[in-house]
């Protein structure tokens, strides 16, 4: 009898055990699915009593259905990875729970990450919307073969944005362009040089700064390089843009630090040891990409402290970050990994440059910059300014004042 009574009771332990176990739905874009799945055996052995199953799309793929999954308030994966350029859009329309509230407090991890990326998963009233894994410090690559045959260096390139445009002027005898697109360069300095506590197009107060005068900088230098024939007119990410890295029709290309490993991996590998990196022109300290995870509104109560450590083991473990940087080339967002050997490694890709110090000394440096809800609206009607200040020759001023009332309708609604 006593026998039976024991095995029953193991019997119910291990129903009980069964019980317990958690599963998890990770939803992620490519390539982070290559990083997670790699790293995922470590978060099981952490965490037996959780099961993670990865959903992976394409990054276009990815977001669109995560913009509806969060707008109906069903479908999204319990924990979600979500590239910067969405987060404005979250802040606005909401979905993603505070992570700065019980029971994850994320902000006592604030200090273990750059400034600019725990900025940018924050909202301007204090929420924390998502924590950050990687970043993508603001660099300029640049042909070293134009270079060489111009008779510059790179430190007379970018010692301001003068001579970065002289530079260009220089190569148009040479029969190179500049850059792809003017419009990249509008970009760079419209994120740079932002006022403490303002965003990219909101003052601190929330008043639209669409026509200030970093704006109208911006967009003035980007008309001079079209106007005087130093950009190619080539959109990123087109078939027309991989051929002009390979061909060598551009000079230089104002990026995030990711540039390289695609340049390396698919874009342009025949290129290697043709390329270099730098500082921008003119110090502009600036942004251009980054990843982070989130906990949608709709994640079940009841899976939330399993959401919360997996989210922790993908954004807060340096190893882990690390592991990122070395198979998907994902540029860590915590200062203290950048003292891994990794680090002082020369890059063949870019002649042995030990590029990954210069990224690292720029990612320190890079000021936090608040998000504001209605960025993703100004953007919108920021590149629609420029594509006719561009495209038709529009009046710098003109055009920007009227993206200034643009907004300023918009957001009144």
């Amino acid at each position: 009898m006593k026998k039976i009574l024991a095995l029953a009771l193991a019997a119910s332990l291990l129903a009980g055990a069964a019980l317990a176990q958690t599963t998890l739905t990770l939803g992620l874009f490519e390539p982070l699915n290559e990083h997670v799945e790699l790293v995922l055996p470590q978060f099981n052995a952490l965490h037996p009593d959780v099961t993670v199953e990865i959903r992976t799309l394409g990054f276009g793929d990815h977001h669109d259905l995560l913009v509806t999954n969060l707008a109906t308030g069903s479908g999204a994966a319990d924990v979600v990875a979500i590239e910067i350029g969405y987060i404005a859009r979250f802040v606005a329309e909401g979905g993603l729970r505070d992570l700065s509230e019980a029971p994850f407090e994320a902000d006592r991890f604030a200090d273990d990450f750059v400034d600019y990326a725990w900025a940018q998963g924050r909202t301007a009233d204090g929420r924390q919307i998502a924590m950050p894994t990687d970043i993508a410090p603001g660099t300029l690559y640049y042909r070293r073969d134009h270079l060489e045959a111009s008779g510059w260096t790179i430190d007379q390139v970018i010692e301001s944005m003068d001579s970065f445009l002289d530079y260009g002027r220089e190569l148009l005898g040479h029969g190179v362009f500049l850059v792809a697109d003017a419009g990249s360069i509008a970009e760079g300095l419209i994120r740079s040089n932002v006022p403490a506590g303002d965003g990219i197009y909101f003052a601190a107060d929330g008043t639209p700064q669409l026509n200030s005068e970093r704006f109208l900088e911006a967009a003035r230098i980007a008309q001079i390089v079209r106007e005087e024939g130093m950009d190619a007119q080539i959109g990123a990410w087109s078939n027309e843009w991989y051929e002009a890295f390979r061909q060598g029709t551009t000079a230089v290309e104002i990026s995030g630090a990711w540039l390289g490993g695609h340049l390396q991996t698919w874009m342009a590998p025949e290129t290697s040891g043709l390329w270099g990196a730098s500082n921008t022109p003119g110090e502009m300290l600036v942004s251009w990409g980054g990843s982070f995870y989130g906990i949608p509104t709709q994640t079940d109560e009841a899976k939330l402290d399993a959401a919360w450590d997996l989210v922790l083991f993908l954004t807060t473990n340096p190893e882990i970050q690390l592991k990122a940087f070395r198979t998907i080339n994902a540029f860590p967002a915590m200062p203290v990994t950048y003292d891994d050997p990794m680090f002082e490694e020369e890059l063949e890709f870019l002649a042995g440059q030990q590029a990954r110090m210069l990224w690292a000394d720029i990612a320190n440096r890079i000021p936090g910059v608040a998000t504001f809800p209605g960025d993703m609206i100004a953007e919108e009607i920021f590149g629609s300014a420029m594509g006719e200040i561009l495209n038709e020759g529009r009046d710098v001023q003109a055009a920007l004042d009227e993206a200034q009332m643009l907004i300023q309708r918009r957001i009144r609604r």
